[in-house]
């Protein structure tokens, strides 16, 4: 099946061919044409799964260049992703001759006020937007198309009151699309107030399971550093992710690490976001192995070649453990997933383990200190959804940046 097959113009087929992409992934078959037909979705996805296509290739062809501007918002909880999303659109949009813009806080607000009031379809996060739509910059009354990207970390971020504020200030009638990884809990209530009989679906990830290594690793906080450089210096890893809960955790770390001859980058909101996209493409690139990042800094991030996960700061949930450990797997290559407990933090760690059907590999850990490796290698689903499409192409990428060529591999409510 090709995307014309789907009703997507040969026009916009054409940008997509350029870039390497002839064939639409699982989740893109599915949600396309229901977004042509002009339905409200609910779509829960993993990231990797090739969603933003899902929803960028359709939503080109539904908003005419001659419609008042911006007549799409497309939502994302992070800057990084939101650039990401834009760089998606932006060769499918040129084909149809629409502008894409977009909007996020940390750097100058004046630019991005001329661009949005110009942009057909404007990708904002949350904040800045609504800083737009006081100074008077933006309006949505002309919005027909919303899209919500990554609908449960926006909730988890706590930016619900920015986002019911700026879907109130949207048209009643519009369509709009709701992407995340869960449809549970807060998300099922804002899937019911945003979205009105709309066509749900689902995307397992098919064809061989990746594999996932989790170790939990028990240590006492002086042998911390200790454990983590031994992790990082294993011979068998390629580019590793390191999480701390903290910003000024993450600069410490670094430095820590730079200390014993690991060469790191720090990645978090503090940074500027000149500062951010140069230590993600240095990383993306090979140049320095290791990025120490916090969880809201990291959720842009989708970078191939991640080989190790490393938990240096255990997550606080289920939810923040899946989300972290799904940037390693993909592809269908292995990964590793390591999580350091000191003992104040072993009922919490474990409680999230059990949760996530890995209590034999924590319970692994009882009374062994430091220098032991436990753990033992899982398969399938245990990491919460792990990425198994999109093989390296050149350059090109399909849905959330996954390299893309010959890969294999919701209710009824009122409009808030």
């Amino acid at each position: 099946m090709s995307f014309a097959d789907l009703g997507i113009s040969p026009a916009v087929c054409a940008a997509l061919e350029a870039r390497g992409i002839d064939s639409p992934f699982p989740i893109q078959r599915k949600v396309v044409p229901d977004v042509l037909a002009g339905h409200d979705v609910l779509v829960k996805s993993p990231t990797g799964s090739g969603k933003t296509l899902a929803f960028a290739s359709p939503l080109t062809e539904r908003v005419e260049a001659e419609a008042r501007r911006p007549a799409a918002l497309v939502l994302a909880p992070t800057r990084e992703l939101a650039v990401q999303i834009a760089e998606e659109m932006a060769p499918l949009a040129n084909a149809r001759a629409l502008s894409v813009a977009t909007v996020y806080g940390g750097v100058g607000i004046e630019k991005q006020a001329r661009l949005a009031r110009r942009a057909h379809i404007l990708v904002a996060t949350p904040g800045r937007l609504l800083d737009l739509m006081q100074r008077g910059d933006v309006t949505l009354e002309h919005v027909r198309f919303l899209v919500l990207d990554e609908a449960d970390r926006m909730l988890d971020m706590g930016f619900k009151p920015a986002v019911d504020r700026i879907v109130k200030a949207t048209p009643r009638d519009r369509q709009t699309l709701l992407f995340s990884a869960t449809l549970d809990g807060e998300v099922s209530k804002i899937a019911a107030a945003y979205t009105s009989d709309a066509r749900a679906h689902e995307h397992v990830p098919e064809g061989r399971p990746t594999r996932v290594e989790h170790r939990f690793r028990h240590v006492s906080h002086p042998e911390k550093l200790d454990v983590l450089v031994t992790e990082l210096s294993v011979s068998d890893r390629d580019l590793a992710l390191v999480f701390v809960r903290t910003k000024r955790g993450a600069d410490r770390l670094v430095k820590r690490l730079a200390s014993r001859g690991v060469d790191a980058a720090a990645m978090h909101g503090d940074k500027s976001q000149g500062q951010r996209q140069r230590a993600l493409a240095r990383f993306a690139a090979g140049k320095v192995s290791t990025l120490v990042a916090t969880d809201v800094a990291a959720r842009g991030i989708d970078v191939d070649g991640i080989s190790h996960i490393i938990n240096f700061d255990p997550p606080a949930d289920r939810e923040g453990y899946v989300h972290r450990i799904g940037r390693t797997a993909r592809a269908g290559r292995a990964g590793v997933g390591v999580t350091l407990v000191m003992g104040d933090q072993a009922r919490d760690v474990g409680e999230i383990a059990r949760g996530l059907g890995l209590h034999r590999e924590f319970d692994g850990i009882g009374g062994s200190r430091g220098g032991s490796r436990n753990g033992s290698r899982t398969e399938g689903s245990r990491n919460g959804g792990p990425r198994t499409q999109g093989a390296r192409n050149g350059n090109s990428r399909n849905g959330d940046g996954n390299r893309n060529g010959s890969g294999n591999g919701r209710s009824r409510g009122r409009r808030g």
